[in-house]
């Protein structure tokens, strides 16, 4: 043995120096090779950098709390890859906590800009693509050449479009990325200079625990890197262990195989018992269940039939695998009626799938043939990295919620790239009979590949491209005609929207969600309404139909009904803030506003990332009388929200009723540099109005009205302001105009008595509440200030008697009317009728104790009466 092992030293020392300064990926070669790989990588998806956030973007990085700046780490360990509770039922279960983290490391450095994402998108792919070629290179082929041929292939396929360009399809590039050094890990753990009777030892602990931990980090970042343990330890026995396997299939039956295999079975011991480790935590992470999709997302699987299910799954690895060889047709989304479930044996497309296994089969023996040559690695490798990263999207062994998706083909796409290059070769002597040049025919392919990425990257770069290209595409396909209704109804494009959800409803008539917001559309109340019934119908539990026709029943009038359904909306959708808003203020309008609190309150505890349910729930607090807690909710909603200006104008409003005036400019400007909207003017407006500053408040109210030129009530108050600055003919002007619009402009006429009492035509300022109370208002207070406002223009033109009506009829309405009280007073004193005079004072006193003009109207009563008393006393003396 000891000599054995001498010679086995030898050989090892003769084979590192043949094999010493070989390989591509050493020297200025390697260098070149990978600044042309790096250069196309950049060519190819240098347009992607334009791009928006679209489709899924939207939802796992806009719309996700856990990539924010201020959310904390542990979230994104805690949930779902769109932010959702791992153990809840409504959980896709997509467990990539990594990749949320390299979202949420964007956001930390470059803010949400997308520019950013889709940069770091292209690098990573970059980076495949170079260590894809450096793995080929060292574990796959024995011709650098071919490792890089393959890395260009790779570099520019057009399936990729989707995991590069679309931002959530990192988590397909990183995991690839992560699979590739885990691979190479393992690989560098293993002696393969080892030339004995038995399977190579582990020469590096160390690697092989890095392997671990890189696959581990890969699954992390999606559920797929996992496969990468059975890619290592099957690459470990037929290739690795190539020799010791050899030996022991040559040797003689009585050889004993544990003995023989005992290096590698204790790797495959620890691996596998690793990977049983990580799927079990991966299970109790779920809560112990399986993610729940719908029949759209994954018809077959919905199918009764057990052979329906069998010649569909097989049928979509054929047409996989389609993708992969001839990507001519490309799109987003695959579901809802791309591809028709294959019911019958009879089917043409079953070709398609005996052809796929064949070609596998083939590749199988072909593998087994080359193993005897030496020549396994190229299959081998290629077979493992197409079959092993595609079985978790195969249906296999769980139900997935996709029909087909480009962006899982990523990693399968290597082991293509593979077994292209290495058909190539083979076919090179026939080809060249034939006179065409394999170095011609795949640079014609690279040439078609790039173009064709560049377009699908064009695609993908904003909403509208995406949607439209899917109905473009697959007209067929109800999904991307809801999908693209959806982005239409959110442009304003409500009738193009119509036509869409209609034709989502023609080819899948099931389709819930279609017949819900075909609802939110139609101007017919009761067709609405049948829309949002017939959607319960076939989803009793989307909560979204639920709310719509519970708002549709609140609106009516039938509150009972529009409550149970409102609740059953949060009961099926306890994360739809809107539904525990729209409760609590029906709740609030029938005084149940015990019932009301607490629905913000359980809305806020599950919905605590709303920004609008903080804001609502201040508007409560306020109605309610609690102005502090309010304000703490207020803050809470543009904490969470920094551009939510209706918060921050409420906030304003707030500090106004406190009479805080600075604090409330502060916000109502603040609001301002988020947008110069007219809602937002008005208030600072009033501001500027009721403290003085009317140069301020003018200038506030004349962009207000540019802003919204048909706005009455903004054009009033810019003349009240005009008026009050003494441009009083300016004032008149722009109220008889608005008059014009609205004869029946109650402000209108009550501004006009002002404009003209302050130009002292008392005769027109009485003329002008004249009509005002013709109008006949219907709220007392308001009927009681005419009446007062009338018995001033009375008491200017020294009709008293008049003035004392307007002003006596003014009390019976509003008794809280002090002004008016004083003033009968005043007219009674002027009569000389004191003791009456005495009485309307006391009671205007009563109603403004501290008011200085009223107790100096009373001391001159009191000397009247004394010198009237004085007067008497000298009479009867």
């Amino acid at each position: 043995m000891r000599a054995g092992g001498g010679a086995g030293r030898r050989r090892r020392r003769r084979r590192r120096r043949r094999d010493g300064g070989g390989g591509g990926g050493g020297g200025g070669g390697g260098a070149a090779a990978a600044a042309v790989l790096a250069g196309l990588c950049a060519l190819c998806y240098g347009n992607s950098l334009r791009g928006e956030f679209v489709h899924d973007d939207v939802w796992a990085i806009v719309n996700n709390p856990d990539v924010r700046a201020a959310a904390p780490v542990s979230a994104a360990f805690a949930n779902d890859f769109w932010g959702k509770r791992m153990a809840e039922n409504t959980s896709h279960k997509s467990y990539r906590p990594l990749c949320v983290l390299t979202f949420k490391l964007n956001i930390l450095l470059a803010g949400m800009n997308p520019f950013y994402f889709h940069a770091v998108n292209v690098i990573l792919h970059c980076l495949v693509t170079l260590v894809l070629m450096y793995t080929c290179d060292k574990a796959v082929f024995k011709d650098c050449r071919l490792a890089f041929v393959t890395a260009l292939f790779f570099a520019v396929h057009p399936v990729h479009t989707e995991a590069v360009t679309g931002i959530v399809g990192r988590a397909d590039v990183l995991a690839c990325l992560l699979f590739l050094l885990a691979f190479l890990s393992y690989n560098r753990s293993v002696d393969q200079l080892y030339v004995g009777e038995h399977f190579p030892p582990t020469a590096s602990p160390f690697f092989l625990l890095l392997s671990l931990f890189l696959g581990t980090c890969a699954m992390l970042v999606k559920e797929t890197g996992v496969t990468v343990f059975g890619v290592c330890l099957v690459y470990d026995f037929f290739s690795l262990s190539y020799n010791g396997l050899k030996f022991y299939l040559t040797a003689n039956n009585n050889q004993n195989f544990l003995y023989t295999a005992r290096p590698f079975l204790k790797r495959a011991a620890l691996v596998i018992s690793y990977v049983i480790l990580v799927l079990c935590f991966r299970l109790w992470i779920m809560g112990g269940s399986m993610p729940m999709f719908s029949e759209q997302d994954n018809p077959a699987s919905f199918s009764p039939y057990i052979l329906t299910r069998f010649l569909t799954y097989s049928y979509l690895l054929a047409f996989n695998a389609w993708l992969l060889l001839a990507p001519i047709t490309l799109c987003y989304d695959w579901q809802v009626g791309s591809i028709p479930l294959v019911e019958s044996i009879w089917d043409v497309r079953n070709l398609a799938t005996v052809f796929l296994v064949l070609v596998m089969a083939l590749l199988s023996l072909h593998c087994i043939a080359a193993f005897k040559k030496l020549e396994h690695k190229e299959v081998l490798v290629g077979l493992l990295f197409l079959v092993f990263p595609f079985i978790p999207a195969s249906n296999l062994f769980f139900r997935v919620g996709f029909v087909v998706a480009e962006r899982v083909l990523y990693m399968p796409s290597m082991g293509y790239c593979i077994l292209f290059v290495h058909g190539l070769k083979k076919l090179s002597t026939w080809l060249n009979k034939w006179r065409i040049t394999v170095p011609a025919l795949f640079a014609l392919l690279l040439l078609l590949f790039s173009w064709k990425t560049v377009k699908q990257n064009e695609i993908w770069l904003s909403r509208e491209s995406l949607f439209s290209s899917g109905v473009k595409t697959l007209p067929h396909n109800a999904k991307v005609h809801y999908n693209y209704a959806n982005f239409l109804k959110d442009q304003g494009r409500n009738i193009e929207a119509i036509y869409h959800y209609k034709t989502a409803l023609k080819l899948y008539p099931r389709h819930a969600s279609a017949l819900n917001n075909l609802g939110t559309l139609t101007k017919d109340v009761v067709e609405a309404k049948d829309y949002y019934r017939r959607a319960l119908q076939l989803n009793p539990q989307h909560n979204r139909a639920l709310f719509n026709l519970g708002n549709l029943l609140k609106s009516q009038g039938k509150k009972a009904e529009a409550v149970i359904l409102l609740r059953d909306s949060i009961k099926y959708g306890p994360e739809f803030a809107d539904a525990y808003s729209s409760l609590a203020s029906l709740l609030a309008e029938q005084e149940r506003l015990k019932e009301a609190e607490e629905v913000y309150r359980a809305g806020i505890e599950n919905c605590p990332e709303s920004s609008d349910l903080h804001n609502n729930y201040g508007v409560f607090l306020v109605d309610t009388g609690s102005p502090e807690r309010a304000m703490s909710h207020y803050k809470q909603a543009i904490l969470l929200s920094p551009t939510h200006h209706v918060a921050m104008v409420n906030l304003g409003r707030l500090h106004r009723s406190l009479g805080q005036n600075k604090e409330a400019e502060v916000w109502y400007k603040r609001a301002l540099k988020v947008s110069r909207k007219a809602e937002i003017l008005s208030p600072l407006g009033a501001l500027y109005y009721n403290t003085g500053r009317y140069e301020e408040a003018l200038q506030v109210y004349r962009e207000a009205a540019a802003l919204q030129p048909s706005n009455k009530d903004i054009r009033l108050a810019l003349a009240q302001v005009l008026a009050m600055m003494g441009r009083t003919k300016e004032a008149e002007k722009m109220t008889n105009h608005i008059l014009n619009e609205d004869a029946e402009c109650l402000e209108c006429y009550r501004l006009l008595s002002a404009i003209y009492s302050k130009q002292e035509l008392y005769a027109k300022a009485l003329e002008a509440i004249e009509k005002a109370l013709q109008l006949k208002p219907k709220d007392p207070k308001v009927i009681s200030e005419l009446f007062f406002t009338k018995g001033n223009q009375l008491r200017e033109q020294n009709l008293l008697d008049k003035a004392f009506e307007s002003y006596k009829r003014a009390v019976e309405l509003n008794p809280d009317q002090a002004q008016a009280w004083m003033n009968m007073g005043g007219i009674e004193h002027i009569k000389g009728s004191y003791i009456t005079a005495r009485d309307y004072y006391e009671k205007a006193l009563q109603l403004v104790p501290n008011s200085k003009l009223l107790k100096e109207n009373l001391a001159k009563l009191d000397r009247l009466e004394k010198r009237f008393q004085e007067v008497q006393d000298k009479d009867q003396t």
